[in-house]
């Protein structure tokens, strides 16, 4: 009977200890004590070494394993930078970061949690080794055909009257846009323009009075730029970054001045049309059946386009695409993508 006792007892007992080998907090409380022992010797004693059996490794091969796990992770998760270049039809296309795991900063992690099992991965991400400022004054029609995102390019020089209508609908979208202003019209309406600003648009340049910037001699083009910098600047306080030439119109010297003002100029992807007042449905079909990942797409306070908006961000979203300003388009930051395989995964920018 006592044999039997014994037994049960032992069985027991071994059940508790299992369970409570599996406990992260219990093993926490254990790796601590392990390592407190160390000061007092105990660590080489037959209590110490059995201590280690039970709770599995020692801390030393857990790290090493969980290493060994983290770089097969990095040869498998990891995605390489592309860089910037110049292309024959679309002239510059910005690069795209990268992405990997970083290693160090992900045993760390683990090390704190006491080896979590399947770690979390840190990923940081890894700039190309060409970017935009590397290839020169270049005109750009398009993001980065890998970054899953696009933008409205808002040209205003007329139409305020539809102005209202647009940024209510991109405030109940939460959608940002970028806006060029003509700086003659810009002169008349800064409360509209900071209204605009205010709510958290990106506030750019369109020359100051709408003339063809290929016909101007050198001096005429960069006043055309410079008035309206110096009214975003005066007026707004915007540190502005980009040109869109009146018209889609410029030559190489047009770029050139541009560049030589920090400013980068900007063409369009996909054009509305929306000043010959089409109907609306057909610019959002437009969109639907030629949006694709980078576009950038040129619109202008009109009836067609303030009507087109909800239909043209509702097809965009169902690509799969996110919309942002024109800077955050044409940035080689990466967006973020949601998969089964990142589901224990935290994305860093470090």
């Amino acid at each position: 009977m006592k044999r039997y006792q014994l037994l049960f007892t032992a069985a027991c007992f071994g059940a508790v200890l299992v369970l409570v080998q599996q406990s992260p907090q219990v093993e926490r409380f254990v790796q601590h004590a392990i390592q407190s022992s160390a000061s007092t010797n105990l660590i080489g004693s037959p209590l110490g070494q059995l201590a280690r059996q039970v709770w599995r490794e020692d801390p030393d091969t857990r790290k090493a394993k969980l290493l060994e796990h983290i770089q097969a992770e990095a040869k498998r998760l990891n995605v390489a930078p592309i860089n910037a270049k110049v292309d024959r039809v679309w002239k510059a296309i910005p690069g795209y970061n990268g992405l990997e795991i970083d290693v160090e900063k992900t045993l760390e992690l683990a090390e704190r949690e006491s080896f979590p099992d399947p770690p979390k991965l840190l990923f940081r991400e890894v700039p190309p080794q060409v970017g935009l400022e590397q290839l020169g004054p270049h005109p750009v029609y398009k993001g980065n055909p890998n970054k899953p995102m696009a933008a409205f390019m808002i040209n205003v020089a007329w139409g305020e009257e539809y102005l209202p209508v647009i940024l209510e609908t991109l405030k109940k979208e939460n959608v940002r846009a970028t806006f060029f202003f003509d700086g003659s019209w810009l002169r008349k309406n800064i409360p509209m323009a900071r209204t605009i600003m205010e709510q958290g648009h990106e506030m750019s340049n369109h020359a100051y009075s709408h003339k063809d910037m290929s016909k101007l001699s050198r001096a005429q083009a960069f006043a055309e730029i410079s008035k309206t910098e110096e009214l975003l600047k005066r007026e707004l306080g915007v540190d502005n970054k980009l040109f869109a030439p009146p018209s889609g119109d410029f030559n190489q010297t047009t770029v050139e001045i541009a560049h030589s003002m920090k400013l980068r100029t900007i063409l369009w992807t996909l054009d509305t049309v929306d000043w010959k007042n089409p109907e609306p449905s057909s610019i959002v079909r437009k969109i639907e059946t030629r949006i694709e990942p980078g576009s950038l797409i040129l619109m202008h306070p009109t009836s067609s386009s303030s009507k087109a908006l909800p239909g043209m961000i509702r097809a965009i979203k169902s690509k799969g695409l996110q919309l942002g300003t024109v800077s955050e388009v044409i940035s080689p930051q990466r967006v973020p993508k949601v998969s089964s395989v990142c589901e224990n995964v935290t994305l860093t920018r470090l």
